[in-house]
């Protein structure tokens, strides 16, 4: 079939969508398939001036990429789950895809992104923040599945004029692609210029830690998450692609995630714990909580009663919430152990019928869980105003999609870093339970710390050799 011949289907197509609509303004999505081409590779070349881009790698299971907004939600409140529920059914359902014979992986999808806190805190309100939630239908979206790919291009149309000059955007961005295949510049030492304060994460963590585990030995919290925020000065705008090139291998076994809001502004990381899936009205969660290190044996894990107690804490608060919804969840007698590059975690799969219930409202009772938050909820959010003395913004928060069909995931965004400019924060954390030992504390935050951290192979100067 000539190119002409193939480009006249696509306008069709299109035509007919617009049509459909009586002719007036319509919400339209056009989908090409294209094969070889890996998302996390094309991402800058899809964008080329977007500035919003985004970056869903699970690969070998679903790669997209996204760019520029179609149509897009921001706000703050507590009514955000709602909102977003709101705003990812009217665009999805508005959404006339003309594409009907493309695979699940190429639907059409809102992106979102939540920050952990529904407000700011009153003392840091001078901090720069995320809104509460975003959601965004992109304008471009490159999807993968093994070597099936689809490039999708989402658009408002008033006119065949509109339509034409659609079709045209979606098959000379095609043409572009198969043609010049981008590859990202490799991962090269970048040069540290300072820490931003003269202590370690160390000494500002240590204070907290002493109060955090005082809360829970004495019974005033069954358990406490606290994290810490290192910052580091690059000489360079940092680039995080690379790294999450190289994270596939790394952390194989965890789903790496960008969303760049701007340039120069870069939330990005790789995480290994999904807060919920849906598939055909399935939902599946996973209790992750327990944690040792690459010279720890799995069995060891398995043993430790402050590691069991921790976990056992997390998969019952899921399976509580979920019950308390209507649902019958299911879990496993005994946890597994899963590993994540150098880490290996406590891991329960959870999983219930949502019987329709929207997944946003789901998403929203089980977030934060006792992995990222602590026990009793309220008391363990308020400690971590009182106890950490930065905005969490969007670490340890959901951030994820809802395509058009309604199956859903959000990962809780952890091992994580945000950039802006030549600013990087890495942020970890730890769980406190009763017997939690401050040392052992810290040396797991070490870990987490570094899985980033020892992927940017900084290049550092005689009088700032450590960078944790």
């Amino acid at each position: 079939m000539s190119a002409d011949c193939c480009f006249s289907t696509l306008l069709s197509a299109a035509q007919r969508g617009w049509l459909a609509c009586d002719g007036d303004e319509a919400l339209l999505s056009l989908a090409l398939p294209i094969e070889g081409i890996d998302p996390l590779l094309a991402l800058p070349q899809l964008a080329e001036q977007e500035s919003l881009q985004v970056l869903w790698d699970s690969a070998p299971g679903l790669c997209l990429a996204a760019a520029g907004p179609c149509q897009e939600l921001e706000l703050a409140g507590s009514r955000r789950f709602e909102q977003a529920q709101r705003f990812a059914d009217l665009c999805l359902s508005r959404l006339h895809d003309t594409a009907t014979d493309s695979p699940a992986h190429a639907r059409p999808r809102v992106l979102l992104r939540f920050r952990f806190f529904d407000q700011v805190s009153e003392r840091r309100r001078s901090e720069a923040v995320v809104p509460s939630v975003q959601a965004v239908l992109p304008r471009w979206q490159l999807s993968r599945q093994g070597r099936r790919g689809w490039l999708r291009l989402n658009g408002v149309v008033s006119s065949a004029a509109d339509c034409r000059e659609l079709a045209e955007q979606l098959w000379l961005k095609h043409e572009q692609l198969l043609k010049a295949p981008a590859t990202p510049p490799p991962l090269k030492p970048q040069a540290l210029v300072a820490a931003t304060e003269p202590e370690t994460w160390r000494q500002r963590y240590a204070a907290a830690l002493t109060r955090g585990i005082d809360l829970v030995n004495s019974g005033e919290l069954h358990k406490l998450v606290l994290a810490v925020r290192h910052r580091i000065v690059l000489a360079d705008t940092f680039n995080p692609l690379p790294l999450l090139k190289r994270l596939r291998r790394q952390q194989a076994g965890s789903c790496r995630f960008l969303w760049q809001r701007h340039a120069g502004d870069a939330f990005f990381g790789a995480s290994p714990e999904r807060l919920l899936s849906l598939r055909a009205g399935w939902l599946r969660s996973d209790a992750l909580a327990g944690t040792a290190g690459q010279g720890d044996s799995g069995a060891q894990l398995l043993r430790s009663d402050k590691d069991r107690r921790e976990h056992e804490l997390v998969v019952e608060t899921i399976t509580d919430q979920l019950r308390r919804n209507g649902l019958s969840p299911r879990r496993r007698r005994q946890p597994q152990l899963a590993r994540h590059g150098n880490l290996t975690h406590l891991h329960t799969p959870i999983t219930a019928e949502t019987q329709g219930q929207p997944v946003l409202a789901l998403a929203e009772q089980l977030h934060p869980t006792p992995a990222v938050a602590g026990l009793p909820r309220r008391d363990a959010m308020a400690w971590l105003r009182t106890l950490e003395p930065f905005e969490r913004g969007s670490y340890a928060a959901p951030i994820g999609w809802i395509d058009s069909a309604g199956d859903a995931e959000l990962r809780v965004a952890i091992r994580c870093g945000h950039a802006r400019g030549c600013e990087l924060d890495l942020t970890a954390g730890a769980g406190l339970v009763r017997g939690s030992v401050a040392e052992r504390e810290l040396q797991e935050v070490g870990l987490k710390l570094a899985v980033l951290a020892d992927q940017l192979e900084l290049q550092t100067s005689a009088r700032n050799r450590s960078i944790v």
